[in-house]
C-alpha cells in the first residue's frame, strides 16, 4: 500500500471523478488521494498532499485547464501531468503537449487505456493515441507549426478560451468574472479573435463560435 503512486483529479464533473477514481484506486500500485474541481482548488490541494501525477482536464469550474498547466509547470516542475479530456485532440493535444502535459487521452477512450496512459506518463513517457502521432508525424514531416486546415488553430490559449465561451453564449462582462479578467481586456479578445480568423462583425464571431462549439461537444 505504502508503495502506491499517488494520483491527483482535478475535473468539473462529480460523476467522471468518481468513475475515474474508481478505476484507478482497482490498481495494486494507483491510488487517488485527491480532487478538485477548480485551478485555484487544485493548487491549493495539489501543494497539501504532494501527488505523483495529476490528471487535468481542460474545461474547469474558474479558469482553463491549460492556466493549471502552466502554473504547475513552473511551480511543480517535476510533476507530471496527463490531460483527459472531452476536446477533440486534434484541437488541443499539441498545446497541452507545449503547455507542458506528458500526455493527452479524450474521455471517450476511458477504459483500459487510460491505466496505460496513466502508467506511462509516470515513467516520465508522453502519451498520445497512435491516430494523434500520426498527425502530428506527418504534420512535422510537412514542416507545419500549425494545423492550417483548422480555422482556430491561430488563435492562442486565451483566445481559444474566450472563443469557446462566446460560442456557449457568455457576454463580456460573463467572460470577464469567469476568467478574472477585465471587461476591456476581453473586448482586446475579440477584435484579436475577430482579426485572426478574418471575421468582420461581432454577429459573425457568434456564429462562427457557436456553430464551432456545436460541433465539438
Amino acid at each position: 500500500m505504502q508503495n502506491r503512486k499517488k494520483i491527483f483529479i482535478v475535473d468539473d464533473h462529480p460523476v467522471f471523478r468518481k468513475g475515474l477514481a474508481q478505476l484507478i484506486n482497482e490498481e495494486e500500485d494507483l491510488t487517488v488521494v485527491g480532487e478538485a474541481e477548480s485551478v485555484s482548488e487544485a493548487i491549493e490541494a495539489i501543494e497539501d498532499v504532494g501527488p505523483d501525477l495529476a490528471i487535468v482536464d481542460i474545461t474547469l469550474k474558474d479558469r482553463s485547464g491549460m492556466d493549471l498547466i502552466e502554473y504547475l509547470r513552473e511551480h511543480r516542475p517535476n510533476l507530471p501531468i496527463l490531460v483527459i479530456s472531452m476536446h477533440d485532440e486534434s484541437l488541443y493535444a499539441e498545446r497541452v503537449l507545449r503547455a507542458g502535459a506528458l500526455g493527452y487521452i479524450t474521455k471517450q477512450e476511458m477504459t483500459a487505456d487510460v491505466v496505460l496512459a496513466v502508467r506511462q506518463v509516470l515513467w516520465g513517457k508522453r502519451y498520445l493515441s497512435a491516430k494523434m502521432v500520426d498527425a502530428l508525424l506527418g504534420k512535422m514531416m510537412s514542416g507545419r507549426t500549425t494545423g492550417g486546415d483548422n480555422p482556430v488553430d491561430v488563435l492562442s490559449n486565451r483566445e481559444l478560451e474566450v472563443f469557446q465561451l462566446i460560442g456557449r453564449g457568455f457576454k463580456r462582462g460573463e467572460i470577464a468574472g469567469m476568467l478574472s479578467l477585465s471587461v476591456k481586456t476581453i473586448g482586446t479578445y475579440h477584435e484579436s479573435i475577430k482579426k485572426k480568423m478574418h471575421l468582420g462583425t461581432a454577429s459573425e464571431l457568434m456564429k462562427h463560435a457557436v456553430t464551432w462549439v456545436q460541433n465539438h461537444q
